[in-house]
């Protein structure tokens, strides 16, 4: 491949644009849309894209976009993909374009993801006669409810796709960095409902009921023994149980008592473990006190493990925008991410983009009321995309 566009000139058109992606964000982010309902950003999306000459597919997996660049050829293509929805918070930053929709917010900043996605979309679209392949600009619904990603893949978006890349922003990394990982990066997201049926009766005459509650409470202290006792110290696993519903009056036992919980883990065989631990322990235990466990053990989505040769393309990409000091290695953690879905069908990495604000306020975390990101974080995220889809479409041997 001849470098016809090095780094520089990627840097100095994102920084062009600016004021573009500014105002791209905050519209966005004053009208934000929770998961499946992406109406409004998609139609913006679409239209941006028709305005660059892309190729727009809409409506794909509920409230999903792609845009299609065609260059010299239809193959290699890369894809990166970007999220879109909100979250069901009430906003509290008090900034200018905040949220105008009651009780929603982009308080992950897909918003910011989109923005950027669509800068590279720009970029590249403005020098598709020098590209050899294609880019495929994958704009997804539904990624809080770990939905959009399997949605899309089911409409065959990554039939054609070499390889793919994704991002998310970190309000508590320093702007200008960014952190990856070779490897399991984020954890699976399993969600387990179960119900411990007994008997009902009187809170006076205990003898009289088999009480679901003694019972739920004894599995609830009993399943952590699965993390403590059962699976190393050096593998990380979480067990959280965080909704319980039973009972309808101070004085009456129930009949049955409902519980929901998340487990995460960064290992497969850890996972499947787990599962099948909970299964025993809950109906055991229940069995114990003569009750009654109906368990549901739902399998969202697997931990996000990247591949290590497009790790290395990204860190390569990313250095020569950033600085290779700027590109540091991420630590695992337990939080999900759909886009492992793409990652288990085609090569890839996802990394974390750094995003904290320097104007000496306290900084607020993910999902956050109070949430919000230097703005100078978007170009810095357009140019690095722009980078690697350029260079890895000169690349890659089709």
């Amino acid at each position: 491949m001849i470098i016809l566009f090095d780094s520089t000139y990627f840097l100095t058109r994102s920084q062009d644009l600016s004021q573009y992606l500014i105002s791209i964000y905050r519209d966005i982010h004053k009208f934000p849309e929770l998961s499946l309902e992406e109406k409004r950003t998609s139609s913006k999306v679409a239209e941006e894209l028709k305005k660059f000459g892309l190729k727009v597919r809409e409506r794909v997996g509920g409230y999903g976009v792609i845009g299609h660049l065609k260059g010299g050829k239809e193959k290699p293509i890369i894809a990166l993909r970007a999220d879109m929805d909100a979250l069901p918070i009430e906003e509290e930053t008090g900034l200018p374009f905040s949220s105008q929709n009651p009780g929603v917010m982009h308080a992950c900043g897909h918003d910011v993801h989109t923005t950027i996605l669509l800068g590279a979309a720009r970029i590249l679209s403005e020098i598709k006669d020098h590209l050899p392949g294609s880019a495929e600009f994958i704009f997804q619904p539904a990624e809080e409810t770990s939905s959009g990603a399997k949605a899309m893949i089911s409409e065959g978006i990554l039939d054609e796709v070499d390889e793919i890349y994704g991002f998310h922003n970190l309000p508590t990394l320093e702007t200008g960095k960014i952190a990856i990982k070779y490897g399991a990066m984020m954890g699976s997201v399993d969600k387990i409902e179960f119900s411990v049926t007994g008997r009902g009766g009187h809170g006076a005459i205990p003898d009289m009921s088999i009480d679901p509650i003694v019972a739920s409470s004894a599995i609830i202290s009993g399943i952590q023994s699965i993390i403590s006792r059962e699976i190393s110290p050096f593998e990380p696993a979480v067990i959280t149980i965080g909704s319980i519903n039973g009972g309808s009056s101070y004085n009456i036992i129930p009949s049955e008592v409902r519980i929901e919980g998340t487990v995460r883990t960064l290992d497969s065989e850890i996972r499947r473990k787990i599962e099948e631990r909970l299964k025993e322990l809950i109906g055991g235990i229940a069995s114990s006190y003569r009750c009654l466990a109906m368990i549901n053990y739902i399998n969202m989505i697997p931990p996000l493990v990247n591949w290590d040769n497009n790790v290395d393309y990204l860190k390569r990409a990313a250095s020569e925008i950033l600085g290779e000091e700027n590109c540091i290695e991420a630590k695992p953690i337990l939080t999900g991410e759909d886009f492992t879905l793409y990652l288990e069908k085609k090569p890839g990495c996802f990394f974390w983009l750094g995003s904290k604000p320097t104007d000496g306020k306290e900084v607020s975390g993910l999902h956050s009321p109070k949430y919000r990101i230097d703005e100078s974080c978007i170009p810095l995220g357009t140019a690095i995309l722009t980078k690697l889809a350029y260079t890895r479409i000169g690349n890659i041997s089709t």
